[in-house]
Parts: structure tokens; C-alpha cells; sequence
């Protein structure tokens, strides 16, 4: 019996993917283990494995189809001792998406194409014939309307010219049936001031009857000069469309390069999190001398191959201040404060296209080196988008370093649904007064701590912070 290959659920949030690449073709013999196809999530590339054995009898998704929905059938797979040439993809309960909306199109196309009037008629009798002998007179009288309906639909487009609505191209293409276009023409419906029903969004026929007939879009409001108005709300009435005015931007002096699936996906969270969190900031300086000394002796001592960084200390200081300030290692959801017992620190990586943040677990029980050994791992696999889901998610606490770049402070957006990231600035050396009211040069760093105000008080970030100088200026501490 034919197998099918479904779409991963590569995370437990993830929804649908891009099926990049295939590694097989029809005809191939797979076992189960071998890797099959690479899956495109917004942030990686994913290796999927084949679960069964047999031959690849059909691929149902090409590579490079876009939004493929988790547990849709993207392949079949004939079993030992079946043909592959005759086997059919079973049915799937969970549909891809572009072959939904083809098969769904196809079907409502069918009373377009000509049938032979009188065969017509000789099905349509039987048809009713059947329909009488089943239902009773309460549902014979409900069908009447039903199929007075489709006789005066089928009249109206009986005859019609072949031209269709308008429904743009490229990025402003607007999704619908063959048919919906068709009767969209016949009554003059706009379709670009419909909501599609169908699969995707895509405008089908009762989306189309159900239409106002004429109904026009709506001319852009006019200002006092007579020029068409700024943008229109997006629906949610809260963000703007990002858009440049060709009356002010000239279409041929910039060069437009469409947005990847992470650089969407990023814009998309940093700008709920901004708009759904109240952030408020906190800053400090800290002295970094000793910190600096310990990690040359550390790296003086340490076996050939390990060598500590800065920002490896800095992790291991923020998970020991979480344990030690465990109130701020915390959450807000809709039903409470998910109070984390364990910290794992999400750090943030510059890749091409955007940001990402794999994620140290359980920082706080990890000695130094191997938090180096894994941070460098993970962000040499992050820049070639080689991490899975579950290495940059689920963590309680970001940190967001840009002092290599020399940025004296800086403060950072929330990565939901943690509650504090911490943005750390470069360490200069800066004239500071000692105890001994001398003024003394030091090496210094500001950092930043922003917090959601719904999980986090003052009070609260500020014991943190004062938890997380104690460990970065008397590293020693860092070992009891």
C-alpha cells in the first residue's frame, strides 16, 4: 500500500514551510534514515529524513513551492513488491495548499466547459429523479431556490465573451477561480473588494454571488491640492503600510529586493513585540578589569582549542543573576507569570537577512569552556542556517552584544515571550573615581537591560542588574 511523505512539523509552532530542494527523484529506492528533501523554516534549512522504505513513486510538491502546510502530502512512496508507475497519493485529511486551490478552481470551472445539451438534460433528469426518491418535500422545497439559482447563473454566462476580470499580476495578483473571474466580469464586481472564502484567501463563486453587482473600488480620497491621499490603515487599523510615493521616490532611482521568509518574519515579531510590550530601560556601567585578567588566565591555563570570550563570561554571569534574581527569569502569558526554572540564554547572531538567536541551555550549571565550545557551534551553523527550531527557541533571557562594533550603549527590543534582554556596549577605558576618592583610569562598559513592565518592576530589573555586576566585576564569584 502507497505511503505518504508529509510535511514536518520541524518546531511545535511551526505551520507551514518551503519545501527548497528535493534529494530524490520518481524511481529512487530510499530506507528509512536517508535524507530525502530540505525544508526552508523562516530561520533555517532543514535535512528531513525518509521514516519508511521503498521507492519514490511520485513528488507532489515541486521544489521551491512556498507555504506548504504542515502534514500535507508532498511525496508517495511505493511499498516492496508495489508498482510505482500505478500508485496514487492517498488521500490526506491535511491539503497543500497550491494543489487545494488548483483542484478547487478546476472543479468550480466545470460548468464552463460544453457539454453535449442533450446528455445535459438526460443527467440533469435523472439527477432530480434521484434527489425526489431521497429527500422529503421540506428538502425538495429548499433545493428549488438552490437550483433556480444555478439555471439563471448558467443563462447569465451562457454566451458571455471569453474576457475575464482584472486580477493584477506579480505581487498585487489577486487569487480566484476561473469561474468566480468569469462571473466577477459578467456583473462588474471588483474583485479586489472581496474577502476570498476559499483556500489561501482565494475568491470563489458564492464570494462573487454574494457581491454587491457593480460594486467598484473605492477612488483614493483627494487632498486640498487634488494629489491621491497617504496610504490607507492596513485592516488591523494599527500598523502603516510601508510603502514609497512614486510622486516623491521616482520607481527607477532605487532598485526593490522582495523580502526572504526571515527578514518577513523578523519585521513582522519585532514589531508586535514594540507594539504589544511595554518595554522601559535600565542602564549601569561596569568595570571590567578583573574580568578581563581572569579570562587571560583562564585562556593560559586552558587545554589547546578552548578560549574564552568576553561574551561567554557575560552568559554565564546572566544565567548565575537569573537564578540568583529568579523573579525576572519569567514570562507573562494571558493565564499568569511562567516563572522558568532554568536559564537559557538566547544570544543574538548577525546573519545574512537578518537575526537570529540560538539558545544556551541550562547556562547556569555549564562551565566556560563548554559554553564557548557550544556558542561557537551554534553561530558558525546559524550563518549557514544549519541550526534546528528547538536551538534558537524556548529561551528565558536574551543578551544583544555590539561592542566589537564599538557602540557604547544601546537598548534592544524584547524577544518574545521573554521577559528582558540585555544590550551590552563596548568597554572602553574611562576616567572613574576609586573608593579612595581617587580618580583612576578603568576599563568600562554601559549596558542596558529592557523589560516587559507587565513581568518585571523597576525593582526588580534593577536587583537583577545589580546581581549581574556583582558577577561580572568579582568573576571569582562566578565559582561558588
Amino acid at each position: 500500500m502507497a505511503i505518504n511523505i508529509t510535511m514536518p512539523a520541524l518546531s511545535p509552532t511551526m505551520e507551514e514551510g518551503t519545501l527548497a530542494r528535493w534529494l530524490v527523484k520518481p524511481g529512487d529506492t530510499v530506507s528509512s534514515g536517508d535524507i530525502i528533501a530540505e525544508i526552508e523554516t523562516d530561520k533555517a534549512t532543514i535535512e528531513v529524513e525518509a521514516v519508511d522504505e521503498g521507492t519514490i513513486a511520485q513528488i507532489v510538491v515541486d521544489a521551491g513551492t512556498e507555504g506548504v502546510k504542515v502534514n500535507s502530502v508532498i511525496a508517495v512512496l511505493a511499498e516492496e513488491g508495489e508498482d510505482p508507475d500505478r500508485v496514487e497519493a492517498p488521500k490526506s485529511d491535511a491539503g497543500n495548499g497550491e494543489a487545494d486551490d488548483k483542484k478547487k478552481a478546476e472543479a468550480e470551472a466545470e460548468p464552463e466547459k460544453d457539454a453535449k445539451p442533450d446528455q445535459t438534460k438526460a443527467d440533469d433528469s435523472a439527477s432530480h429523479k434521484k434527489n425526489a426518491e431521497r429527500t422529503t418535500d421540506k428538502s425538495e422545497t429548499a433545493q428549488k431556490p438552490r437550483e433556480a439559482e444555478s439555471k439563471d447563473l448558467s443563462k447569465e454566462l451562457e454566451g458571455t465573451p471569453p474576457k475575464l476580470a482584472d486580477v493584477g499580476s506579480g505581487k498585487d495578483r489577486i487569487k480566484a477561480s476561473p469561474l468566480a473571474r468569469r462571473i466577477a466580469a459578467l456583473r462588474d464586481v471588483d474583485l479586489s473588494t472581496l474577502e476570498g472564502s476559499g483556500p489561501h484567501g482565494r475568491i470563489v463563486k458564492a464570494d462573487v454571488e454574494a457581491a454587491e453587482p457593480g460594486k467598484k473600488k473605492a477612488a483614493p480620497e483627494k487632498s486640498a491640492a487634488g494629489a491621491p491621499s497617504a496610504a490607507p490603515q492596513a485592516p488591523d487599523g494599527l500598523i502603516l503600510p510601508q510603502v514609497l510615493d512614486d510622486r516623491v521616490y521616482d520607481p527607477d532611482s532605487y532598485e526593490l529586493e522582495p523580502l526572504d521568509g526571515m527578514r518577513k518574519t523578523v519585521a513582522k515579531r519585532l514589531t508586535q513585540s514594540f507594539m504589544q510590550v511595554p518595554h522601559f530601560p535600565l542602564n549601569i556601567d561596569i568595570k571590567l578589569d578583573k574580568l578581563l585578567a581572569s579570562r587571560a588566565d583562564i585562556n593560559e591555563a586552558a587545554p589547546e582549542g578552548v578560549k574564552i570570550s568576553v561574551n561567554d563570561m557575560l552568559i554565564k554571569a546572566s544565567a548565575l543573576a537569573l537564578m540568583s534574581e529568579p523573579d525576572c527569569n519569567a514570562s507573562f502569558t494571558d493565564k499568569g507569570i511562567a516563572y522558568h526554572k532554568s536559564a537559557h540564554i538566547s544570544v543574538a547572531v548577525a546573519i545574512d537577512g537578518g537575526l537570529i538567536t540560538p539558545v544556551i541551555r541550562d547556562a547556569q550549571t555549564k562551565g566556560l569552556a563548554t559554553i564557548s565550545r557550544e556558542m561557537k557551534d551554534l553561530a558558525t551553523r546559524a550563518r549557514e542556517r544549519k541550526l534546528k527550531p528547538q536551538e534558537y527557541s524556548g529561551g528565558t533571557f536574551s543578551i544583544s552584544n555590539l561592542g566589537m562594533f564599538g557602540i557604547k550603549s544601546f537598548g534592544s527590543i524584547i524577544n518574545q515571550p521573554e521577559g528582558m534582554i540585555l544590550s551590552v556596549g563596548a568597554g572602553e577605558k574611562r576616567a572613574v573615581v576609586n573608593e579612595a576618592d581617587e580618580v583612576v583610569p578603568a576599563t568600562v562598559m554601559t549596558v542596558t537591560l529592557s523589560c516587559d513592565h507587565r513581568v518585571i518592576g523597576g525593582a526588580e530589573g534593577a536587583k537583577w542588574l545589580a546581581a549581574f555586576k556583582r558577577y561580572v566585576e568579582h568573576p571569582q564569584s562566578m565559582l561558588l
